[in-house]
């Protein structure tokens, strides 16, 4: 598919309330959204741990981490993988923020980030590399779905 015809799946639009959520963290401890409220939040989802785009986009946000802290936002990365995987890349990696473990995919399939895609010809159903930016007040304000993903957080800060 090129950019111009890729299929959106996201079923969100900027100006809507984020989806709630309440999935465990790499240390098994659930996180919701309503933790954040007063914070801005960056919710990232991810196809797979230990895969080069998604640490090229996860070692992204780490080597910005403080940059976007100063701007007032919080981390989530989302996947499918298990906590023990989780723990692992954020060990390998050494990233300073939060992965929830999605593995039955609610959380995903409740931001629209499950969908069709395309490797070599075949057809199949995975996890969509999109990013949303919540407000404070738990608004959808910015929804990025052609992820740069070596240069993520410039993509976010100039939101």
């Amino acid at each position: 598919m090129t950019k111009a015809s890729k299929q959106i799946y996201t079923h969100l639009k900027v100006g809507q309330k984020a989806p709630d959520f309440s999935i465990k963290n790499q240390e098994g401890k659930v996180v919701s959204l309503k933790e954040f409220k007063g914070k801005k939040l960056i919710i990232y989802f991810y196809p797979k741990d230990n895969t080069p785009g998604c640490t090229a986009q996860a070692c992204n946000l780490k080597d910005n981490y403080s940059a976007l802290q100063k701007q007032g936002y919080e981390i989530l990365g989302v996947s499918a993988d298990s906590e023990k995987a989780h723990k692992g890349f954020i060990s390998k990696y050494e990233l300073p923020f939060m992965l929830l473990a999605d593995t039955e995919k609610e959380m995903i399939t409740s931001y629209g980030a499950w969908g069709e895609k395309s490797m070599y010809g075949k057809k199949y159903m995975g996890i969509m590399r999109y990013t949303f930016i919540i407000s404070e007040k738990g608004i959808i304000e910015n929804i990025i779905t052609e992820v740069d993903t070596k240069n993520h957080s410039k993509q976010i800060s100039e939101f």
